[in-house]
């Protein structure tokens, strides 16, 4: 079976961090980069109207603004 892009992705950034031990480690490294997808993927209001490339640091800034 053909895992999907995103897995290999996942697994790409995963590599290096051999350390998570445990499964919460695993859980929030996991719900980041789901997070970050999607994000850039336009799922979230802030910076739905920004271009693709710059939508991460325009919903960062926006997120600064905010806090």
């Amino acid at each position: 079976m053909r895992r999907g892009y995103n897995y290999s992705r996942l697994k790409h950034r995963l590599r290096p961090m051999r350390g998570l031990r445990t499964e919460q480690t695993a859980q929030v490294i996991i719900a980041g980069h789901a997070f970050m997808q999607n994000l850039r993927r336009g799922h979230y209001e802030p910076a739905v109207d920004a271009p693709p490339a710059l939508r991460v640091a325009a919903a960062f800034a926006e997120l600064a603004r905010a806090i």
